[in-house]
């Protein structure tokens, strides 16, 4: 039986169909004809939002990343400040201890040059008793040892030290506590023993020698305990001589300060008894 024209053309159809899904339709401007380019984005073309939105996040990522950075180098430079202003501060407490060490050094320098001038010029005063003076030797006195049988000053014993005589007079009765300053009643101590002195050993040279106990010296006109004790010392020859007319090239003075205690410095009386001035009466003449 002879096919329709009908059915002749829907045939048609149908393969045209099947060769143009098999074979691919050449119509679809997105798809690239046989030995032709491949198709591209026309220039001018935005991106995607996609991609705008990456390089967002990479600009992000690395600005936090310098953030962070900076952030380190202050916490560093914070640290590094505060640890030299803590070397500063050490710095100024050292520089401060030294000044004080060499405050105390030369304190002590000084009362140590005052203490061997002392006792040059005591040297130079018995070196001198056995030298040629006026063209006749000047010896010891034969009745010294006579004489300080005889002697009492202030009803203090006195001691006899070799052949030197010590008389010692507390501090705390001479003086006001921790000062060179003369008590009233000083005076009435001191002048009996320098009528006694000139009435029994007007050729003899006697020494002032002061002392002090350990306890350091704060505030005042004196700083350490040599200058504390050279200031007394001196305090009693001023009297000695201006008030009683003694020969001022008769006496001397010496500055112990704390050196060669009498007793233990670990209780008050100890102390007060290392707190004193000796008249030490030497058997040269001057």
């Amino acid at each position: 039986m002879a096919a329709s024209p009908h059915h002749k053309t829907v045939a048609t159809l149908i393969t045209s169909v099947i060769v143009c899904a098999l074979g691919g339709c050449n119509q679809n401007p997105y798809y690239a004809a046989p030995g032709a380019a491949a198709w591209q984005v026309p220039p001018g073309t935005p991106p995607p939002a996609s991609a705008s939105i990456s390089a967002n996040d990479a600009q992000l990522s690395e600005l936090s990343r310098r953030v962070q950075l900076l952030d380190d180098n202050n916490r560093q430079l914070h640290t590094q400040l505060a640890q030299s202003e803590q070397k500063t501060l050490v710095y100024k407490d050292e520089a401060d201890l030294l000044r004080q060490q060499l405050a105390d050094v030369s304190q002590q320098l000084e009362a140590t040059r005052l203490a061997a001038s002392q006792a040059e010029s005591r040297v130079r005063g018995m070196q001198a008793s056995a030298q040629m003076r006026g063209g006749a030797t000047i010896t010891p006195n034969t009745n010294f040892t006579q004489q300080a049988s005889r002697l009492n000053l202030s009803g203090v014993p006195e001691e006899q030290d070799g052949e030197e005589i010590r008389k010692v007079d507390p501090a705390d009765q001479l003086f006001q506590p921790g000062t060179a300053q003369i008590q009233p009643q000083a005076e009435r101590t001191l002048d009996p023993n320098a009528s006694q002195l000139q009435s029994a050993f007007p050729p003899q040279r006697i020494g002032i020698e002061a002392y002090t106990d350990n306890t350091p010296v704060y505030g005042g006109t004196v700083a350490t305990s040599h200058q504390l004790t050279s200031a007394q010392a001196a305090a009693v020859l001023d009297l000695l001589t201006r008030r009683s007319g003694m020969p001022a090239q008769q006496l001397f003075t010496v500055a112990q300060g704390a050196n060669h205690p009498r007793q233990g410095n670990e209780t008050p009386a100890g102390r007060a008894a290392n707190r004193r001035i000796e008249i030490v009466i030497y058997p040269d003449t001057y």
